[in-house]
């Protein structure tokens, strides 16, 4: 079987989060991938893993431990989603050129493996039906993993963490990112409630590594880490202090929205941090990836010397998280998969740190499922051209559409933008939002490109392919 008819396999189950072509929600449930990974032989168990769930940032922190344990040495994995632009980017091992994405006879190798095994379930009648997208994925990359021998993999968690198909490993550390709120139908309205379903990673006589964050998230945390006798680490040591060199401190070359640059004191001796990730939320993801990283090496037998650790800050790649991209010829693009309300906020403390003068063109999509309104309330005004403020007078937003089935429709998203009184236009298609930025965008400007992983994956394929 090759890897043509696997993709094809995979797009048949339909949506991550709903039941293959019937659209309808699915009750999550970890017997069905438990059951999944023993007709497989077990694959989870053949390796140590960190889990890491969170709103936001859990991607990030995923992407930062995983440069600095391959730079230590160690056979690392790195599982996460979605993908910007292929399915196997959601699967990496360490080789010789870092953490290498699986090729294509892999992939459809144990996509037919997993896809077999689920046929046989089914027939059994020990799955009441095919596996979810997202629990075959993890299965897949669980047999890659396995296959590969890997001797540590990083894992984030794809939606909550109580029932999320990651949580199906038995994690030496979990991690936890800063919550907020996302996915409500799923994981319910409130922090505590959202929180409850993140802490569902946690083991009992586990480890936790985590931040302090909102009252009701530490609250919802706490209660599970008492109960279960969990040993907190708090990463609060390796966050910055007043020296930060970052936001605001470029050197010759840097983009607008620089590297993060201080310097910190780890087991006395003082490192330097040079992330390639801009913008100040990103200290608390990398702190939680020193703090998880000391972990390993103090507690669980992994040889992790602060040289790895400065070295996998500074290579770490994590695209599309405020990428900015300098193109000849045109007004750079700005890509940040600022997919709810708390990522827009983010989005804005980025772009304050743009000078006030630089003309700017917002292309915006989302998903239907998202809070479209309370996203747009928080990034339409500061492309506002009607605002009376002259330093604005050439901004624009351009309402795109994304090939997906849950995308908000264009119609959907000029209407938000009329109700918040913000001048906005609808280009047809996605290349023709990029035609149309670069056309009333000056060079001296920069196109933001933000909403939705899936706008922000297409775009940059697009933006790519102009500057080859």
């Amino acid at each position: 079987m090759t890897y043509v008819e696997a993709m094809e396999k995979l797009a048949a189950l339909g949506p991550e989060l709903r039941a293959g072509k019937t659209g309808e929600p699915r009750k999550f449930s970890l017997e069905h991938i438990r059951a999944l990974l023993r007709e497989l032989g077990q694959p989870q168990t053949q390796f140590p893993s960190v889990l890491i769930a969170g709103t936001n940032g859990k991607g990030s922190t995923a992407a930062t431990l995983a440069a600095i344990t391959h730079a230590a040495g160690i056979r690392t994995a790195l599982y996460t989603s979605p993908h910007l632009v292929r399915v196997s980017e959601r699967m990496r091992v360490s080789g010789e050129q870092g953490l290498v994405e699986i090729g294509e006879e892999a992939f459809a190798r144990n996509y037919f493996r997993v896809d077999s095994a689920a046929q046989e379930l089914v027939r059994r009648g020990e799955l009441p039906h095919e596996p979810s997208y997202f629990e075959v994925m993890t299965a897949v990359a669980f047999c890659w993993f396995a296959e590969e021998g890997v001797e540590l993999a990083v894992l984030e968690v794809g939606l909550g963490g109580r029932l999320d198909a990651t949580n199906s490993v038995e994690p030496l550390v979990s991690v936890i990112t800063d919550i907020g709120i996302d996915h409500t139908q799923y994981l319910g309205n409130t922090l505590r409630e959202i929180a409850g379903e993140k802490a569902g990673i946690l083991r009992e006589n586990g480890v936790l590594v985590t931040l302090s964050q909102h009252p009701e998230a530490n609250a919802a945390i706490g209660e599970v880490a008492v109960r279960l006798g969990v040993r907190g680490v708090d990463s609060a040591r390796y966050l910055p202090g007043s020296r930060v060199e970052g936001l605001g401190f470029r050197r010759p070359g840097d983009p607008p929205l620089a590297r993060n640059r201080y310097e910190l004191s780890i087991d006395g001796e003082i490192i330097t941090v040079d992330s390639p990730l801009a913008g100040q939320h990103q200290q608390r993801n990398i702190a939680l990836a020193i703090g998880t990283a000391m972990e390993l090496r103090t507690n669980h037998g992994f040889v992790i010397p602060n040289s790895a650790i400065e070295e996998g800050i500074r290579e770490t790649k994590w695209p599309g998280r405020l990428e900015w991209v300098a193109r000849a010829g045109h007004a750079p693009v700005l890509l940040d998969v600022a997919h709810n309300p708390a990522g827009a906020w983010t989005l804005r403390a980025a772009l304050a740190q743009l000078p006030d003068d630089m003309p700017r063109t917002l292309i915006f999509s989302c998903l239907a499922d998202k809070p479209v309104e309370e996203m747009a309330q928080v990034l339409l005004p500061l492309f506002d051209a009607t605002s009376g403020d002259p330093v604005r007078a050439r901004d624009h937003v351009i309402l795109a559409p994304i090939q997906n089935a849950r995308a908000a429709s264009v119609g959907d998203l000029l209407a938000v933008a009329a109700k918040l009184d913000a001048p906005a236009e609808a280009a047809e298609t996605l290349p023709a939002a990029l035609a149309r930025a670069q056309a009333v965008t000056p060079k001296e400007g920069v196109i933001v490109a933000t909403g939705s992983v899936f706008l922000v994956g297409e775009l940059r394929e697009l933006v790519l392919s102009q500057e080859k």
